[in-house]
C-alpha cells in the first residue's frame, strides 16, 4: 500500500520510537519491593504497557490485564512509582533501530511530524530529551494533555486541528490496537510496528493499513516530497 503524501505524521512513543520497559519493569519491580508485594518482572511488564502508568501500577498490582485493585493500595502504590520512574526514566531505555534515521529521512523530506503518547508528560518530555529526539517533533500530545487520550481519536483530531489539515491527509505511525483504533475513529491511516508491546498479541490481528519491522522502510510507502 503506498501512502502517497501525508500532510502530518504522527509517531506514537512506548513501544514504537523507544523501547521503555527496562525503567518501567525496574519502577514497576522496586514499588511491588516496597509494598511487599511480588515483582512481576520485566517480560510481564513487557506485556502491560501501553495505556498509562497508572493502568500500568493498577496491572502489577492484580497481576493481569484486566481489573481493578483495591483503591487504598493503589491509592499507596501510584505514588511511589511515580516517584521511582521519575529518578530512572530514560536510565535504561533505548531508541529501536532504525528510528533515528527513520525521523531524520521523514523531516529531510519536509513531513510536518508529531509525537503522541499516552505517557503523562512529567515523563514523555525528559524521555524525549534524554534520548535526543525531542527536537524532531513540532507538536507533543500527552496521555494528559487532553481530557481523552487514545483509543479515543481526541488527540489525533486535535493534532490535525492544531496544523488545520483534514484527519484523511495523516498518517499515525503506531504499534497496539489503541493506535490503530484512534486512527480508524479519527480517519487516519495507519502504519504499525512489528516489535512493539500490544499486550503480548501480533499487531497484525488489528489489521493496520501496513505493518513494518524498521523505521527504514517508510520509504518504500511514503513518497518523497523533494
Amino acid at each position: 500500500m503506498s501512502f502517497h503524501t501525508p500532510k502530518l505524521i504522527l509517531c506514537d512513543l512506548d513501544g514504537t520510537l523507544i523501547d521503555s520497559v527496562p525503567d518501567l519493569g525496574f519502577s514497576v519491580d522496586k514499588m511491588m519491593r516496597e509494598l511487599e508485594l511480588p515483582q512481576p518482572g520485566e517480560d510481564k511488564v513487557r506485556h502491560w504497557v501501553g495505556n498509562g502508568i497508572e493502568r500500568l501500577v493498577k496491572r502489577a498490582l492484580i497481576g493481569e490485564l484486566n481489573g481493578e485493585p483495591e483503591p487504598d493500595l493503589f491509592d499507596k502504590a501510584l505514588p511511589i512509582f511515580k516517584q521511582v520512574y521519575a529518578q530512572c526514566n530514560g536510565r535504561s531505555s533505548v531508541l529501536y533501530d532504525g528510528v533515528k534515521d527513520g525521523l531524520d529521512w521523514m523531516k529531510s523530506q519536509g513531513y510536518q511530524v508529531a509525537c503522541i503518547t499516552n505517557k503523562a508528560e512529567e515523563f514523555t518530555i525528559p524521555l524525549l530529551e534524554k534520548l535526543g529526539i525531542k527536537s524532531y517533533f513540532e507538536l507533543i500530545i500527552c496521555g494528559d494533555t487532553l481530557p481523552k487520550k487514545k483509543p479515543d481519536p481526541m488527540p489525533l483530531l486535535h493534532a490535525a486541528k492544531h496544523y488545520n489539515i483534514d484527519p484523511h491527509e495523516a498518517l499515525m505511525i503506531g504499534d497496539s490496537i489503541n493506535d490503530v483504533a484512534a486512527a480508524r475513529s479519527a480517519g487516519f491511516e495507519i502504519i504499525c510496528v512489528s516489535y512493539g508491546y500490544n499486550h503480548g498479541e501480533d499487531i497484525r490481528t488489528a489489521n493496520p493499513d501496513e505493518v513494518i519491522d524498521s523505521f527504514m522502510e517508510l520509504p518504500k510507502y511514503l513518497t518523497a516530497k523533494s
